[in-house]
């Protein structure tokens, strides 16, 4: 399987693109992202158990709501049935993919508690106060910390960004797609700094009118995901 390497524009031209398909039909997407929000909401409610839930249902999610951006593109109708496509469709691979991500979450967690010393672990979690000397400690080991867990994150989004549909477009194994969507964003890392910097950007604007913005931006992301896979994986696609 060929992985394109695409010009440091395409990153922009992918938000655009997912613009395209959102205004399409803007009230179904605004209810599909509405929907996926409530569910998470609602797992949120389950103490510690809700919230992996979510982490592992979001790759099926996500498979989903793509399958439904391919099936807007080629003249089909997107419905509120397409946020359950990648139940429909062998989920397990794609549970095994959110099951990798949760691992690899925690893992992370568990390096920013060690680098951040037992202070900010006791802060954290049992949000113990601190004096002024301690305050200055904690401050110190928490930029460490949080550098650490920025630098171990991007590689596992990395990994997890494209998983999902190359598993549903391309059959591909989790472990396989994983590794695949990893060196993928790799080679167009380039595009992907230009595309995460627009979308900081677009979320402060969204956020200024009481967030209404938020209500455009986040299925625009969504559709930009399926045209940045499109752009990447399938031969001869171009979204300029």
């Amino acid at each position: 399987m060929e992985v394109r390497q695409v010009d440091a524009k395409q990153g922009w031209q992918w938000i655009v693109t997912g613009f395209g398909l959102f205004r399409r039909i803007p009230l179904v997407w605004i209810v599909l992202c509405f929907t996926l929000l409530l569910i998470a909401a609602t797992l949120a409610l389950i103490p510690m158990a809700g919230q992996f839930i979510f982490t592992l249902l979001s790759p099926v999610f996500l498979a989903g709501l793509m399958i439904g951006c391919k099936t807007l593109e080629q003249g089909g109708d997107l419905e509120i049935s397409h946020l359950l496509a990648g139940f429909r469709s062998n989920p397990a691979p794609l549970i095994t993919i959110g099951g990798i991500y949760l691992v690899g979450q925690v893992l992370i967690l568990g390096i920013f508690m060690l680098v951040g010393g037992d202070v900010l672990m006791d802060l954290l979690i049992e949000g113990k106060r601190v004096d002024e000397n301690e305050l200055k400690d904690v401050s110190g080991h928490m930029l460490s910390a949080s550098l650490v867990g920025l630098a171990l994150s991007i590689p596992l989004l990395m990994a997890a960004w494209f998983a999902p549909l190359l598993v549903i477009f391309k059959g591909l194994p989790p472990v396989e797609a994983m590794r695949q969507s990893f060196f993928a964003c790799l080679k167009n890392i380039i595009a992907f700094q230009i595309y995460a910097v627009i979308l900081v950007v677009l979320t402060i604007l969204a956020t200024i009118p009481y967030g209404l913005g938020l209500f455009v931006l986040i299925p625009t992301v969504f559709a930009s995901i399926y045209t940045s896979y499109k752009d990447i994986f399938e031969e001869g696609a171009e979204t300029a």
